[in-house]
């Protein structure tokens, strides 16, 4: 009877083991090219126009003029000599001023009387917040119907007062406007910052005797002052940059008292001056940028004395 005599293969040495799932390295790839539309988007959407915007208003670019050529200063000069420039940074800076106090105090008081997490203070948190999600040239053209001479404010009040016709006062009222819409993002800082606050601190200040101003202005407003910075940076910075909501209630009326840089650049772009506006936010850009660093700074230097 034969016998089958079966040999052991010789061991073959085994490799280090592969990684589960890894490719190998041909097929890896570094699709880099499908950020292209989103670069190629960003560059001429925003990137071009802004580099641009130190160009032209170095030149008299104009529907007047077929060709553009350099002319230097002459776009600054003008702006100058007839007043528009001085005209509309204090214009600016006075709304930008008044808009943050506005949104600031009002979003500070409001995150101070729904603090609590009850179901109704959860509801008027959204309630309050609802202004920021609405349109602001809608906000500012409801607003213009509610305060017009025969609209429902002076209906309701029985008064014949001009809310947006005068000189004096119509700048406070477009910036009390400006406060409101935006009052709903500032309540949702200043409340993330009162959430924050430990509250053995708040305890160890209610055992020492402390009332309720003496807790808030000794320990709450100190803890509070990184949302101070968010908010009050972001509510200047904003404000300077307003356009829609002063275009629908005012457009810059009456007499330009509320004709802030980016109103009269628009009036300006209408009249085909287009160098001329351009100047114009030039000159805006640089007034934020002096604004916003020694601001930011001295934000940040409070912080760390408080």
């Amino acid at each position: 009877m034969a016998h089958t005599v079966v040999r052991d293969k010789p061991a073959v040495a085994a490799g280090p083991p592969k990684k589960a799932g890894r490719l190998p390295r041909a097929a890896v790839h570094h699709p880099w090219w499908f950020a292209l539309p989103a670069v190629v988007v960003f560059a001429g959407f925003f990137l071009l126009p802004n580099l641009l915007n130190f160009y032209y208003p170095f030149t008299n670019w104009s529907s007047y003029h077929a060709d553009i050529a350099f002319t230097g200063l002459d776009n600054f000069r003008t702006i100058a000599d007839d007043g528009s420039l001085l005209r509309a940074i204090r214009t600016t800076l006075l709304y930008a001023l008044l808009a943050a106090l506005f949104q600031n105090g009002f979003g500070l008081v409001l995150a101070l009387l729904l603090e609590d997490d009850s179901r109704f203070n959860r509801f008027f948190r959204a309630v309050f917040f609802l202004p920021v999600l609405i349109s602001a040239l809608a906000t500012g053209y409801v607003f213009r119907a509610l305060l017009d001479q025969d609209g429902a404010v002076n209906s309701v009040l029985g008064t014949d007062i001009p809310w947006l016709g005068s000189t004096t006062w119509t700048l406070v009222v477009v910036t009390l406007i400006h406060g409101w819409k935006w009052m709903g993002l500032a309540m949702l800082i200043y409340l993330a910052g009162l959430k924050g606050i430990p509250g053995d601190m708040l305890e160890a200040a209610r055992m020492d005797g402390a009332g309720p101003w003496r807790t808030f202005w000794s320990v709450r407003w100190p803890m509070l002052a990184p949302a101070v910075t968010f908010n009050v940076t972001t509510a200047l910075i904003g404000s300077m940059n307003t356009f829609d909501i002063v275009q629908a209630t005012t457009a810059g009326g009456p007499a330009a008292s509320t004709e802030v840089f980016n109103i009269y650049m628009f009036r300006i772009f209408g009249q085909g001056l287009y160098a001329q506006a351009s100047a114009m936010s030039l000159i805006l850009f640089l007034v934020v940028v002096a604004v916003a660093i020694p601001l930011v700074v001295g934000l940040r230097r409070r912080e760390q004395t408080l």
